[in-house]
């Protein structure tokens, strides 16, 4: 199993921004250093807490200071943008990173998002497929363009102004090919978005903030879109993040992993819980979906979600998960704030030193 890095922490009120954009890009170059396969991270324009604007933007600063991670946007959403600004934008990433990179997609959930660039009452998710249509259309295609796919808003040509003489008129291609891998961020139970993803051979990442009988309900999914395209839909292409700290001690763990105040753990998940409740979307925490909303409490969220132990402890909390879930490809390590930085950092060296070997060790063994 690889181990993975997702960073889109809440960073909490009062920090600067300097610091706190140091801070994200300080986890992925450690996350570089310590062998983690890639780093996702996610973006939002209008969020105090959660503030990297432009995933790309954050990522190109890392290239230079990475040797081997795969450098992956989670996501770029893409109703945000136009598609020929996402592909070309892409493209010239992917070859600026060596092709390291990883086109993580979604629609763009954050509502104040959309009501600040005036899409608010647009239908997102439609906004979602039409522009990933165009991207890969003009990454199938050779200029003069005449993307004018049915039903699709976004028509791409550039037949009027073409002159192959002087390169005018040319959308770059990005250096992997055909594409770079798509991954998809995955966050509604049973979610239906799982089989197109199968079908168009884009492979999804299960959110961190799901209970472990919800992440359960996307690889079948999955498995059914790749057999409607007769395909079949290898393990590895599923991607499942988790709320993961690791200490040397126990009290350390239990504390800084959920009990302290401070804990990044528990403001990250208060946020959550909040931001759900306002969304209207606490069944993400529910047991079964029409538990009452006012059993979903912050401490049971902590306890369900935050695998938290020293590295034997959380090596057999990951197993008994994959039990519940079924095998996947890579653990996504989900990166918060460094309240403590000495913690956070041997949290992520106890996850590649001692704990995906005992977890690896274990299901070689099965």
């Amino acid at each position: 199993m690889r181990l993975g890095y997702f960073s889109m922490p809440m960073h909490p009120p009062g920090r600067d921004w300097v610091e706190t954009l140091r801070e994200d890009r300080d986890g992925v170059i450690l996350a570089d250093s310590l062998g983690f396969h890639d780093a996702f991270i996610g973006e939002h324009l209008t969020d105090k807490y959660e503030n990297i604007t432009n995933s790309l933007v954050f990522l190109a600063t890392l290239i230079s200071d990475t040797e081997h991670i795969r450098l992956a946007t989670g996501t770029t959403n893409l109703s945000q943008q136009h598609p020929v600004l996402v592909a070309a934008s892409s493209a010239m990433f992917d070859h600026l990173s060596g092709g390291r990179f990883i086109l993580g997609i979604s629609p763009g959930a954050l509502t104040s998002d959309a009501e600040a660039l005036g899409i608010l009452d647009e239908d997102r998710n439609k906004l979602f497929a039409e522009a990933i249509d165009v991207i890969l259309a003009i990454w199938e295609s050779d200029p003069p363009y005449r993307i004018d796919l049915p039903g699709n808003r976004f028509k791409v040509t550039t037949e009027t102004t073409i002159d192959l003489d002087l390169g005018v008129g040319v959308l770059p291609k990005p250096l992997q090919m055909p594409r770079p891998e798509i991954v998809g961020t995955v966050v509604a139970p049973f979610s239906k978005g799982v089989i197109a993803m199968g079908e168009r051979d884009f492979h999804p990442l299960s959110a961190n903030f799901l209970l472990p009988q919800w992440v359960a309900t996307h690889w079948p999914n999955y498995v059914l879109g790749k057999a409607q395209v007769g395909a079949e839909a290898p393990v590895a292409d599923w991607r499942v993040a988790r709320t993961i700290f690791v200490a040397d001690d126990a009290a350390v763990a239990r504390r800084y992993g959920r009990d302290d105040p401070d804990s990044p753990y528990r403001f990250y998940y208060s946020q959550m819980l909040t931001k759900m409740a306002k969304l209207g979307r606490l069944e993400l925490f529910k047991n079964y979906r029409d538990e009452p909303d006012d059993e979903v409490t912050l401490d049971r969220i902590l306890d369900a979600l935050v695998i938290t132990g020293t590295p034997s402890e959380v090596a057999e909390q990951l197993l008994a998960f994959r039990e519940e879930t079924g095998d996947f490809g890579e653990l996504v390590y989900a990166g918060l704030d460094w309240v403590d930085p000495t913690l956070a950092r041997r949290s992520m060296e106890l996850m590649t030193q001692k704990v995906m070997p005992e977890v690896n060790a274990a299901i070689g063994s099965a």
